[in-house]
Parts: structure tokens; C-alpha cells; sequence
């Protein structure tokens, strides 16, 4: 089994930044593709990318087969919230496992919440997505977006062998339209992808990441 690399792992946060100033752009600019507004943020930041990445995912959308869409739920995060997600989450599994140290909460949190200092989602650089059909109804992908391991059994691992053969095939749909345009998985959540940050970096090999942290607040 391919070992799995957390974001917690110091090998990311060892990646550098070279910060490209590339700027955010609203996703919902264009209406390409679809928007899905539950995690709707009161400054509607919830939709911007970076530009690179929302030119990646257009192209993703062209590589689906016909009759399937995007559906995009959140790309940037502002640090305020990615910190108070990775401190909330840790504190569920401190309360359930009270004898983890320290650094094992910090890398089971990591599962899935980015440590906010190498979060992508404030870089601009990450999405959550998922697929649609063609009225925008979701498809199964063997859990709901967001899951977290202890809801899903693990089963929000991208390479889970606990879904259904369809779901396995929409994942499949998924993966081979985003890594066709250089975008990177994160692996313990199967709708989370990236490009040009720390993690981008460390996984295809690049010296140093493009897209640094944003505080758009």
C-alpha cells in the first residue's frame, strides 16, 4: 500500500514558498461551473480561487464524460476558520482519546483538517468538489463531502475498498478528469484537490510552491 504523506508531515511544512502574486478569482464569475453554496461564507470568499487552479478545473470539466459537471463547494478559506476547523476537531478526538500525545492528535487531526499554517485552502490553491449530472443533482461517491474517518469508517479515504463499485467508478471519474490537468489528491479525503501549494510541491517533486497563504479577511 502506497504510503499515505498527512499534511502534518514536516515534509511539507520543509517545502518552500515562492509566492507568484497570482491573484483570486470568484468561480461563480463565468458560471462554468456549478456552485454549491453550503459553505457560503458572509463575504462569498467560500468560491475564489487562484487563477491557475480555476483554469485547471474548467479544462477538468471538458475531460468528463458527457452529461457530468463540476460541482464546486469551497476553494478558499479564510486562516481564522481553517485555524478554528483544526482546533475544534482536535479537541473531538483529545476528548475521545485523552491518552493521544499531543503530536498524535496533531497528525490523526491532520487526516481532515490542514494544520492552518500550510493550509492550501488559504492559499487559494485547494478545492472541495464533487460530481454532478446534468440538472447539478451530486452523484454517489461512497460518502458525503466532508465526512470525517470516524463518520465514514475511513470510507473518505479516496482509495477506500468499503464503497460501492459505482461509487469506486465515480471516484475514478473524478480523479482521472483533475490529475489530467496537474492537480494532486489529498488522500485521506477523496473530493480535496490542489495545485502549487506545499503539498502539490512535495508530491510531484517541484522545488518550491507557487501559491502561498491569503488573508482575504
Amino acid at each position: 500500500m502506497t504510503e499515505i504523506v498527512l499534511m502534518s508531515d514536516p515534509r511539507v511544512a520543509a517545502v518552500p514558498v515562492e509566492e507568484c502574486g497570482e491573484r483570486l478569482v470568484d468561480v461563480r464569475a463565468d458560471g462554468t461551473l456549478l456552485v454549491d453554496p453550503r459553505k457560503e461564507d458572509e463575504a462569498g470568499t467560500f468560491c475564489f480561487l487562484r487563477e491557475g487552479v480555476l483554469d485547471r478545473l474548467v479544462k477538468a470539466q471538458e475531460l468528463l464524460p458527457r452529461g457530468l459537471r463540476l460541482l464546486v463547494v469551497e476553494g478558499y478559506r479564510l486562516p481564522s476558520v481553517q485555524q478554528r476547523y483544526f482546533t475544534e476537531y482536535a479537541a473531538e478526538l483529545r476528548a475521545a482519546h485523552p491518552h493521544w500525545s499531543a503530536e498524535r492528535i496533531r497528525s490523526a487531526a491532520s487526516r481532515y483538517v490542514s494544520p492552518p499554517e500550510i493550509a492550501p485552502h488559504s492559499a487559494g490553491a485547494a478545492v472541495d468538489l464533487t460530481l454532478a449530472d446534468a440538472d447539478g443533482r451530486e452523484l454517489d461517491l461512497g460518502t458525503r463531502m466532508n465526512a470525517s474517518p470516524e463518520e465514514s469508517g475511513g470510507a473518505c479515504y479516496t482509495d477506500a475498498g468499503s464503497i460501492s463499485g459505482q461509487a469506486r467508478v465515480h471516484r475514478g471519474i473524478l480523479g482521472a478528469a483533475l490529475t489530467g490537468v496537474d492537480l494532486v489528491n489529498y488522500p485521506t479525503e477523496w473530493w480535496h484537490w490542489s495545485f502549487q501549494d506545499r503539498y502539490w510541491a512535495l508530491t510531484t517533486g517541484a522545488a518550491a510552491a507557487r501559491y502561498g497563504p491569503q488573508d482575504l479577511s
